[in-house]
């Protein structure tokens, strides 16, 4: 079974980056179509809007255009969900409740994020998600898939 994962932006930041490092090797495993990336407009708009910006631009070292072409890879092979109500975790930054609504909507196994303490000070004992840092969901995977 395919495990679907909801990746904060701050991952694919860093996957960006570096070829090196967790974040990097997540990004792999979902363009190897061995993971499936739970996205809905909200973060892949949220993706679109830091990764386009003049300081990101410089680090990654891609064009508007390049960057444009992997959203839309990310897009396709991504399991993509409407969000019909608004889950509202009370998480201090806005756009942590767009990755935790994109989470609790498509079902995703792990939250992936390098914030996990941004994500601890909502409500979100009940949901049925792990959230969890890219080395730890890395160690995970290697456990049981290699």
């Amino acid at each position: 079974m395919v495990k679907i994962i909801t990746m904060d932006t701050n991952v694919l930041v860093a996957g960006l980056m570096s070829n090196l490092g967790a974040s990097h090797y997540i990004l792999r495993l979902v363009l190897e179509e061995k993971i499936r990336l739970a996205l809905t407009p909200s973060v892949y708009f949220e993706y679109y809007d830091v990764l386009t910006r003049p300081e990101i631009l410089a680090k990654i070292h891609l064009s508007i255009k390049e960057i444009e072409n992997l959203l839309d890879l990310l897009a396709l092979l991504a399991k993509k969900h409407a969000v019909y109500f608004l889950l509202r975790p009370n998480l201090f930054d806005e756009k942590d409740n767009l990755i935790c609504e994109c989470a609790f909507a498509s079902q995703s196994n792990h939250l992936i994020t390098s914030n996990i303490k941004d994500f601890l000070s909502g409500e979100l004992r009940a949901f049925h998600f792990q959230i969890i840092t890219p080395k730890d969901f890395c160690q995970l995977w290697r456990l049981y898939n290699e």
